[in-house]
């Protein structure tokens, strides 16, 4: 495959991968709505585009980290796009999370150019973005994948072949449905220990090695009962992957009773202003409802 990649998309995801890329000793041209991570990309090895347009027109595949369908959609289709700079044969590989429906579309669009696309949404947060383990979750034509799977072995860990175009972002929606549980259980059962008058440090250290172990325990417990809402992963983003869940859940008639639930608690999240905090930060609405912190003084 091409040696020369682009990225459009350089935000807390997709810089660090599209540094990863250099690092493996691709060539990588890079676009962003905003100036300051092109920078850091050139001052990393990169190069700069002015347009997704030309982007394409370098680069025989291009990769996407985008936040939303209606950002995807403007970069492919918008004017100075990347639909005007691709060419027959080249590849579109799509990082971010949409709805399935709407990247089936975009995919059959494209193919009608003859350009193939994979819908190759990521996990892991921006830990797993700059050490290269995240889980990228694909859809689209089996051949492609395997043709672009080098690219996905430098940027992940555990890289999944899902099925045809969507395969990919369904299969993240049910990554974000599963994220979301453990973010909102853990939140209550540490809001719940306080209320008891539990040691949380103990809690934490004692359900982490039963049943209940899980990515939220080993990894942002210890942070949340401090306080540490730093982003890794957008609460804002977290509620946005959630409407894309239930909408496809009652497209396809599949219930949804907790999905729905914790969709309600994000939307508290974004409407105290906390959107920008990590997704655990969830665990704020829990305590805004118990009316006490849970935390720990060190």
């Amino acid at each position: 495959m091409a040696r020369t990649l682009g990225f459009v998309g350089l935000g807390i995801m997709g810089l660090p991968m599209a540094k990863n890329l250099l690092d493996a000793g691709y060539d990588v041209v890079g676009h962003n709505r905003s100036d300051e991570p092109v920078e850091d990309l050139v001052a990393h090895g990169g190069d700069a585009a002015d347009t997704p347009r030309e982007v394409a027109e370098r680069c025989e595949v291009v990769f996407t980290c985008l936040p939303d369908t209606p950002v995807v959609e403007d970069v492919v289709r918008g004017e100075d796009g990347l639909l005007e700079g691709f060419s027959e044969g080249d590849v579109y590989v799509d990082h971010s999370t949409i709805n399935p429906v709407d990247t089936e579309a975009l995919a059959a669009d494209l193919a009608g150019r003859g350009v193939e696309m994979l819908d190759a949404p990521i996990s892991g947060g921006e830990e797993g973005a700059i050490d290269a383990t995240l889980s990228i979750m694909v859809g689209g034509d089996p051949a492609v994948f395997e043709a672009c799977t080098e690219f996905f072995e430098v940027t992940g860990e555990t890289v999944t072949h899902c099925g045809p175009s969507g395969a990919g972002q369904t299969t993240k929606a049910c990554n974000q449905i599963v994220v979301a549980a453990q973010m909102v259980s853990v939140s209550e059962a540490l809001v719940f220990a306080q209320k008891a008058g539990a040691d949380l440090d103990a809690v934490v250290d004692a359900i982490s090695g039963g049943a209940a172990g899980c990515w939220t325990l080993d990894n942002r417990a210890k942070r949340m009962i401090r306080g540490n809402f730093d982003p890794g992963f957008f609460a804002d983003y977290q509620y946005k992957d959630l409407r894309i869940a239930t909408d496809a859940g009652e497209a396809y008639g599949a219930p949804m009773p907790a999905t729905e639930l914790a969709h309600e608690l994000y939307k508290s999240m974004q409407e105290n202003g906390m959107g920008r905090d990590d997704n655990s930060g969830v665990m704020q609405v829990m305590e805004m409802l118990a009316g006490e912190e849970a935390r720990v003084s060190n």
